[in-house]
């Protein structure tokens, strides 16, 4: 009995020593950062789609894409107050107490210097990662949409003919790193450092395109799909609605950093008090530094379910503030929804009461509807609000807000979702049945008129679309206008005259502006009130 009572004592005692395991394989941790990961594909099927190929007889014929920027710096959002309070707090104790020094895997602070300058720009990788974003496009769509030829590697101003294309319009905010993405896409898109005959002045490289630059008005006197939150005059200038999901994020943040923070106060020297914040700071850090310069040794500090807490803050985060659990969440999408279906439509919008900029949207110079691909360049936000708006079911998953650690499979996963580079593409598909039989797996397309596909002959028409390369399920579109799990088509095509028949009711459920201008209060606004991303007016008893 005493030998049993000894080694239970032992076990418990060794247990209560074990040190953390830190987790330090940055490929897994990035998984962990949400809306600060790096962009990479999601698998074709990840949303549940499991046919993913182009039906036989069945083609691309126009692509819409609707891209975040790449890798920026810190921006002067709340979120970033305790990262730069912490860069400031580092520095100060080790220039004013050279002999007392961080131990550990903290003593890289004792020489840390803070790497950014308050700028919201794009990172060098960042710019990489947008150039490839546009070759990538150019690879996948661009060969098919303007039928290449062999060994064409990049989009060709001119027609086969010899003649010129009218200049292809594309879109972006006014915003440094979003401009210079698209700047740094259109680079990779149209080629201009891949002509046989080397171009290095860059001579006509904008040539092939127009950018038709959207402000960022922050009093909201200025419509901008692209930019949206600008023109929510109530997410702007209500706390209570603006700062829903920021309060949640801060609370949760709470609950998962407390080991930490006890583990690295042991290691910080007398007189530096590591708060909550301060640990939470660390975990930014890592994934800001990662984006400027490739590494960063505030990565090797943290639990993988530590990571796994700061991926779940970052989706109530966005749940909350930009999807359904916001109020005006579907009237932050609704207006691109608008935009995207008027080019399905082929057709200009001549009035707006989103936040569509009609006086844009009216002018085919600056709103054209008949080019083989459209490029707007966004928030990351305004992608997440966009799959509200447009009702789509699968993504309507309240995160857990107490559950630590949290669960992994989570279906609003931010880092699939919405992270830097991430992208939302519509296409449409051009097919010679009403119903064409579902193909299991994608086969590679070289030219466009292969696996029977005519033109000619395709007149029916099929929407499908792509977050991140995952083929979202339009199935789970919420009162079956694509059909649902049973009726729907199994591979996330929806017929096109379906898809576009919905934008009336998606209008009116974003109900945008009551969401948006209305005076009505919001006296839960930390009551995790799931809002189906919408609000009415409430009858009066």
């Amino acid at each position: 009995m005493l030998s049993s009572v000894l080694l239970f004592l032992a076990l418990a005692l060794s247990s209560k020593a074990e040190p953390a395991r830190l987790l330090t394989d940055i490929s897994k941790i990035s998984k962990y950062w949400g809306f600060l990961s790096p962009y990479k594909d999601n698998p074709d099927d990840l949303f549940g789609v499991e046919y993913t190929g182009l039906p036989t007889g069945c083609q691309i014929e126009s692509v819409q894409t609707l891209q975040r920027h790449s890798e920026r710096f810190p921006t002067s959002h709340s979120l970033d107050k305790a990262r730069i309070q912490l860069s400031s707090k580092i520095i100060e104790f080790t220039s004013s107490q050279a002999d007392t020094k961080f131990e550990g895997i903290l003593k890289f602070l004792n020489s840390w210097r803070n790497p950014f300058d308050g700028g919201q720009f794009l990172t060098g990788l960042g710019a990489s990662s947008q150039f490839s974003a546009g070759v990538n496009f150019w690879n996948q769509y661009g060969r098919i949409l303007y039928n290449a030829s062999s060994g064409q590697s990049a989009y060709d101003p001119n027609f086969p003919n010899g003649t010129a294309r009218p200049p292809v319009v594309l879109r972006t905010t006014e915003q440094s790193r979003i401009h210079n993405s698209q700047i740094n896409w259109a680079l990779g898109f149209f080629g201009s450092s891949r002509q046989k005959k080397p171009n290095p002045s860059f001579i006509n490289m904008t040539e092939p395109y127009k950018v038709v630059i959207m402000p960022e008005e922050i009093k909201g006197n200025l419509n901008n799909t692209l930019a949206s939150i600008v023109s929510c005059k109530n997410f702007l200038n209500k706390p209570e609605i603006r700062r829903m999901g920021t309060n949640l994020y801060n609370k949760y943040v709470e609950q998962y950093i407390g080991e930490a923070q006890e583990r690295l106060q042991k290691l910080s020297p007398d007189g530096f008090n590591l708060s909550k914040d301060d640990v939470h700071a660390m975990q930014l850090l890592c994934a800001y530094e990662t984006a400027f310069i490739g590494a960063s040794d505030f990565c090797k500090l943290f639990t993988e379910e530590e990571w796994a807490g700061f991926g779940k803050s970052a989706e109530i985060l966005f749940y909350y503030s930009f999807h359904y659990g916001n109020p005006t969440g579907r009237a932050q999408g609704i207006g691109y929804v608008q935009e995207m279906i008027a080019r399905l439509n082929h057709s200009l919008i001549t009035s707006s009461s989103s936040s569509v900029n009609s006086t844009l949207s009216s002018n085919p110079a600056t709103f054209p509807v008949n080019q083989a691909f459209y490029a707007d360049f966004t928030h990351n936000n305004v992608l997440v609000s966009v799959l509200a708006a447009l009702s789509i079911e699968y993504s309507h998953s309240p995160p857990n807000l107490t559950q630590y650690p949290p669960e992994l499979d989570s279906k609003h996963k931010l880092s699939q979702v919405a992270p830097f580079g991430a992208r939302l593409v519509t296409e449409t598909i051009g097919c010679d049945s009403a119903n064409p039989k579902p193909r299991r797996f994608p086969t590679i397309h070289y030219r466009s008129g292969q696996d029977g596909y005519e033109a000619s002959k395709a007149t029916h028409k099929f929407v499908r679309m792509r977050l991140n390369n995952g083929i979202v399920p339009l199935n789970t579109i919420r009162d079956g206008v694509c059909g649902d799990e049973e009726t729907g088509r199994i591979d996330g095509m929806c017929a096109l005259k379906d898809f576009v028949s919905n934008q009336e009711k998606l209008t009116a459920l974003a109900n945008y502006q009551y969401a948006c201008f209305a005076n009505y209060t919001i006296d839960d606004q930390e009551s995790e009130r799931d809002y189906d991303g919408t609000i009415f007016p409430q009858p009066n008893f």
